[in-house]
């Protein structure tokens, strides 16, 4: 056992404790991460939930059933033949285990070349001492000056039902289904339930979503959400709304639902796998909080302030183990402002700003206010809406489906919101989040010239539409 002493140690090593981590470093503290992900042969990978069982590896996913389903229905279209289309489950699984490691391996090259110290096993408290804290890292004794805490979150399990991860299954299990099923259930229609259900349907499963929301997607905007499940409802999912589940039983054969439907009918649903999700939970298993009084909420997540701050002393917390969204982008931004402020720099996130993605097809991206908040509000505001089907680029693509949405103040036309359904929704919607930052207004993007033919062009025909003066449409 050895005893080593920094100015920051982050425990976790995902999207927001490597990059705290990094910016620490830079900033010329004696900086340590530890991280306890394991790849197959045991060794480090760091990069948490987002690069090991979450955003990478199901961004991999997506866009191999993408390629598979294109070859299969659209190739012919563009005269391209291919003759019977096959897909290898096992290379595609490989292919993904690639890109997770891949980025592993970079994390790891980040810390080496800013020079943070990475310590492979479980980060946890162990005492308060002078003017600092004592910690394990891994099979080693560290101590600390300031702790940032970015332990992430966990899949939450449906009660009686927990996963095994071969016929219920969470994120990581649905990640690894080894061969197509024939039939796939997913309980929470959430951006992993789409997600994961959207990459089986494109390979041949017949995918059904149980929901116990009463309404599809109620956190985006209506028009949007609309759009999506009559486009979803197309593509072969099926979504039923209003359900309550109430025995979930497993045999050699596959999983059973029992449930109750939205008009109050038994029903019984029989998949060959299921996957759950239906959130996450605040990650704090081994931290050892209570050996220094490190204050946890009733819903067991770190209980911070606006800047991160613990009710402890140079104690912080970050992403998915504090309140707010649990997006990494979220987790990446607040460690970056927690080690600013250590610095005694003045870091910084406006929360009203982040943007959301969910990576269907096609994709849905928001930032800002939905109309529904809107009204809520009682805020006067004015919409402009685009479809892609008027796009030069998005016809060329050949891919139409969706629009562009600005919400605007009505008197000072300020951008309070932009909703997009349609292709490269994820790229357009950066766009959106740099003028809201700058409080442009629907006029500032309407007059900004955007190259032709390009799919940015119909977030500038909806900021054009807030004044009901779209040229293309």
């Amino acid at each position: 056992m050895s005893n080593k002493q920094f100015d920051v140690v982050v425990i976790g090593g995902g999207p927001g404790g490597y990059v705290a981590a990094i910016r620490a470093a830079q900033l010329g503290f004696n900086t340590a991460c530890i991280d306890e992900w394991k790849n197959e042969k045991g060794g480090p990978a760091p990069g948490g939930t987002c690069t090991n069982v979450g955003c990478i590896p199901s961004k991999a996913l997506l866009q191999s059933s993408e390629h598979y389903e294109h070859a299969r229905e659209h190739f012919a279209e563009h005269g391209i033949s291919t003759g019977e289309v096959k897909m290898d489950v096992a290379k595609m699984l490989g292919r993904k285990d690639q890109v997770v490691k891949q980025n592993n391996d970079g994390i790891l090259y980040l810390f080496k070349k800013n020079k943070v110290s990475f310590f492979h096993g479980r980060g946890s408290f162990v005492a308060a001492s002078d003017g600092g804290y004592e910690l394990k890292a891994g099979d080693e004794s560290i101590t600390a000056k300031h702790v940032i805490v970015a332990t992430g979150s966990n899949a939450r399990q449906l009660p009686g039902a927990p996963f095994d991860e071969e016929q219920i299954l969470s994120n990581d299990g649905a990640l690894r289904i080894p061969t197509v099923p024939k039939k796939l259930g997913v309980i929470g229609s959430g951006v992993i339930g789409l997600e994961l259900g959207s990459v089986w349907r494109r390979l041949g499963s017949e995918v059904v979503v149980l929901e116990a929301m009463p309404s599809f997607l109620p956190t985006v905007d209506e028009a949007v959400a609309k759009e999506a499940a009559k486009l979803f409802k197309k593509q072969g999912l099926t979504i039923e709304l209003g359900v309550k589940i109430s025995e979930v039983k497993k045999d050699k054969k596959g999983v059973s639902v029992s449930y109750t439907d939205a008009k109050g009918a038994e029903q019984k649903l029989e998949v060959d796998r299921l996957i759950v999700s239906i959130g996450r939970t605040a990650n704090t298993i081994g931290l050892n909080p209570e050996a220094v009084g490190l204050a946890l909420d009733e819903r067991g997540a770190i209980v911070v302030d606006h800047d991160c701050k613990t009710n402890l002393p140079n104690v912080w917390a970050v992403g998915d183990v504090v309140r707010g969204p649990m997006l990494a982008h979220k987790a990446e931004e607040e460690g970056v402002a927690v080690a600013e402020r250590i610095a005694g720099q003045h870091g910084h996130v406006d929360f009203d700003i982040i943007p959301s993605v969910i990576y269907t097809h096609p994709e849905i991206a928001q930032v800002g206010k939905t109309e529904q908040q809107l009204k809520a509000d009682g805020r006067a505001y004015k919409s402009g809406q685009f479809p892609f089907l008027a796009n030069g680029r998005a016809r060329a693509l050949g891919d139409t489906s969706g629009f562009v949405k600005f919400l605007a103040d009505a008197t000072t036309d300020e951008i309070l919101g932009v909703h997009i359904i349609g292709p490269f929704a994820s790229e357009l919607i950066s766009e959106a989040v740099v003028a809201m930052a700058f409080k442009a207004s629907a006029e500032d993007i309407a007059r900004i010239c955007h190259a032709h033919p390009s799919l940015s062009e119909s977030t500038k025909e909806a900021a054009l539409a807030v004044d009901k003066r779209t040229l293309n449409f």
